[in-house]
């Protein structure tokens, strides 16, 4: 069964009609037709009560709005700069401080990654590892102003003998392609292996041969001071290579 559509019969008489026939919109009218009235009274510019026009406060909001918007911002105090940390006789190689322990995933792969981006442009790398020689780490933190109980985070990277960064900022700087900048004009690094070694940077100690102890006529055994905790010392192939 269809249905027909019949016109309506109902009229909406819109001739000169000021006011609005829905609910929503009384407020507004009413606004109007004040604000309209007052403006539009010739006594209007000598009334002392009267309020603005409805168009004038959006002016003056505007006004505002554009004066807040083109305010000066003030000026930041300048920042400190930070302290240049350096290292000495340090001027012509990389040093980087890591540990070669997997003791830490996370740090053990940062040092990887930072040590292979480094190889890579083929400079002299002084590397001193911390898990083989604990007189790096006290070392490390002397140079950084950090006090002994301070726990630092692997790898450190110093270059020409300026404090670069860890792992992020070693990172970032390669992404970049800033990093080789940093290491044009130092000494080309050696691309034999060290037949002393044989890569690993240290050797047993001659004194003690990694016992940490030698025996002295006059006094007896006692402990060797020429080798680090695990009786090894720096293979010195490597170290005057490097210098």
């Amino acid at each position: 069964m269809l249905l027909t559509r019949t016109k309506s019969k109902i009229w909406i008489d819109n001739n000169n009609s000021p006011n609005f026939s829905c609910s929503s919109f009384k407020d507004i009218n009413t606004l109007f037709s004040e604000d309209n009235s007052k403006y539009n009274s010739p006594s209007s510019s000598s009334s002392t009560n009267k309020k603005p026009n409805i168009f004038h406060r959006v002016l003056r909001v505007n006004a505002v709005l554009r004066a807040f918007s083109t305010r000066p911002e003030p000026e930041s105090s300048p920042s400190r700069s930070e302290p240049l940390i350096q290292i000495p006789r340090a001027e012509k190689k990389i040093v980087i401080y890591f540990t070669s322990l997997r003791v830490i995933r996370s740090t053990f792969d940062s040092c990887k990654a930072v040590r292979s981006i480094l190889s890579s442009f083929r400079v002299a790398i002084d590397e001193r590892d911390v898990s083989m020689d604990a007189g790096f780490m006290e070392e490390l933190k002397t140079i950084l102003g950090k006090r002994e109980k301070t726990k630092l985070t692997l790898p450190r990277v110093f270059i020409g003998g300026r404090y670069i960064g860890g792992a992020d900022e070693v990172i970032q700087l390669h992404e970049a392609g800033e990093l080789k900048k940093y290491v044009e004009g130092l000494a080309p690094a050696e691309l034999s292996t060290c037949e002393v070694c044989g890569g690993d940077r240290f050797v047993l100690c001659d004194d003690c041969s990694g016992s940490k102890k030698y025996y002295s006529e006059k006094s007896g055994f006692r402990t060797c001071t020429a080798c680090n905790e695990n009786g090894l010392i720096r293979c010195p192939s490597c170290y005057h290579a490097i210098i």
